[in-house]
């Protein structure tokens, strides 16, 4: 077998947007990695969606189609 053919498989640190740091293993050659959601925070594992909804978008396809997909 070569020596040397594989990364370096090292700890990263994690920290995620809400402030939530854990620690994994990867072969980024960085020691700290941020990233902007985590299992604490996402929609999918939380249960809790978020509808950002500033110029009422939302509201008007409602009115517009909301019609169309009721029986």
């Amino acid at each position: 077998m070569k020596q040397n053919a594989h990364p370096d498989y090292r700890e990263v640190n994690v920290t995620c947007s809400c402030g939530n740091k854990f620690t994994t293993r990867s072969t980024m050659e960085k020691e700290n990695f941020n990233i902007e959601v985590c299992s604490l925070c996402h929609p999918f594992y939380t249960g809790q969606q978020k509808i950002v909804d500033t110029t009422g978008r939302v509201d008007k396809f409602n009115q517009k189609f909301g019609n169309m997909f009721k029986r």
